[in-house]
């Protein structure tokens, strides 16, 4: 009871309202810039024409909700009980030569699964840690990397019809000092929303890659420092399913998966591989 105590507090933390609230004020702002200033949606509504607004409307507010799912999702802190208990049925189930021996955590002293990793921000290891998103100001791990994934496409999509919307509202002046006056909140608001296409966008392909391969940020990042990759080639990877199955698993399967089996039967399967070239 009181690790899950533990847990919600620090998904609530002070520090964390602030980046959810700037978030929040921000794109609102800009949503209501483009709304009050001559872009395509203010002649839509001028027109009655009042599909487009709407749906780009429902658009935001879609991204807005899928901010705060993973923002205030549990990514996956491994809890002791549950910890003590997959990791003593897994032992019990996998050949000790197999996989590396477990660890113990130097910050909340439980044993982790394999692929988890402590994050100090947080405060509690995470099962199939990923990254620690100041964005979101919570960890991206097994539970909530998917819908991640979902909220970088939903508001890829939002920011690029944003910058559309955006440029739709400049229009000639006679000097570029009035051009300048009379369209400057316009300009910052698209030079935001450009800047945060891009970052989005590298995200988007740095994360989809990593899904296709079954790798995480951390471990592709640290892959020196990771016990259990320490002796895999840098070509190999023992989650690795083939393209197909890897996003099969990371869209579909929902349920937490015993990383310590699946190293097993990978290390099994190189073996046999090895002994069977000999």
């Amino acid at each position: 009871m009181s690790s899950e105590k533990e847990m919600v507090q620090s998904v609530f933390r002070s520090s964390g309202l602030w980046v959810r609230a700037g978030h929040t004020i921000l794109t609102w702002s800009i949503t209501l810039i483009l709304f009050l200033h001559n872009t395509d949606l203010r002649r839509s509504e001028e027109r009655g024409e009042l599909l487009i607004p709407l749906l780009f409307f429902l658009l935001v507010v879609f991204s807005v909700l899928l901010y705060f799912s993973v923002s205030l999702m549990d990514p996956g802190f491994v809890l002791k009980e549950a910890a003590q208990a997959s990791l003593e049925e897994a032992e019990s189930m996998i050949p000790e030569a197999t996989v590396p021996r477990v660890r113990r955590c130097g910050y909340c002293f439980l044993l982790q699964p394999m692929r988890a990793r402590h994050c100090a921000a947080c405060g509690h290891c995470v099962r199939r840690f990923d990254h620690h998103c100041p964005w979101i100001s919570n960890c991206v791990g097994e539970r909530n990397h998917r819908v991640f994934v979902l909220y970088l496409c939903v508001e890829l999509l939002t920011l690029l019809w944003a910058s559309h919307i955006a440029l739709s509202g400049f229009s000639p002046a006679e000097t570029w000092s009035s051009w300048l006056r009379l369209h400057a909140v316009l300009l910052a608001a698209l030079s935001v929303v450009v800047v945060c296409s891009l970052v989005v966008l590298v995200l988007l392909c740095c994360h989809g890659y990593l899904a296709s391969v079954n790798c995480t940020t951390w471990e592709f990042m640290s892959r020196h420092r990771v016990p259990y990759l320490k002796d895999v080639p840098e070509d190999q990877s023992p989650f690795d399913s083939g393209l197909l199955l890897n996003l099969w698993a990371f869209c579909c399967v929902c349920r937490a998966v015993a990383w310590e089996r699946v190293y097993a039967a990978k290390s099994r399967t190189v073996k046999h591989d090895e002994l069977r070239n000999i």
